[in-house]
């Protein structure tokens, strides 16, 4: 009996001790600043004809001078799982959630498909997300390539 308590309270310690961690990774992404609810789609066949709700990751992504750097939400990496440099991001297109994206993607988000280093992927963030990403993209310094559609 007593073995199973210490067993029990050892499981609900690892667990709260893992949610402690999660939540402070988060803070220690947004403390910084810059940071808005970003889900990917990377590599996204440029043949697919009608989108789907497979394959959308949900994650927090940061302004970091000429770079968006992507975290996983539900990860404990410190770094981030992809960097995207504001020269080689090529707005393609701009569109709502279709289908099972609905369900897959946060209730307010616009898609935006985008092209990185010949990689197509696809962006869904909230409209004020949005303008401030296109913003951010605009900024770019004299002389930078920039395609927003």
């Amino acid at each position: 009996m007593v073995l199973a308590l210490v067993v029990t309270g050892a499981v609900i310690v690892v667990v709260l001790l893992g949610l402690f961690v999660f939540g402070l990774r988060r803070r220690l992404i947004q403390r910084s600043g810059g940071t808005f609810d970003c889900s990917l789609r990377w590599n996204v066949p440029a043949e697919e004809a009608e989108p789907g709700g497979k394959g959308w990751v949900y994650g927090v992504a940061r302004y970091s001078g000429d770079r968006i750097e992507w975290f996983r939400v539900f990860s404990y990496a410190p770094r981030p799982r992809r960097t995207l440099e504001r020269s080689a991001i090529e707005v393609l297109d701009r569109r709502t959630p279709q289908g099972e994206e609905e369900l897959a993607l946060l209730s307010d988000s616009v898609v935006l498909a985008c092209s990185h280093r010949d990689v197509r992927l696809e962006l869904a963030m909230s409209e004020d997300a949005l303008t401030g990403f296109l913003a951010w993209l605009e900024a770019a310094p004299p002389g930078q390539r920039v395609n927003v559609a």
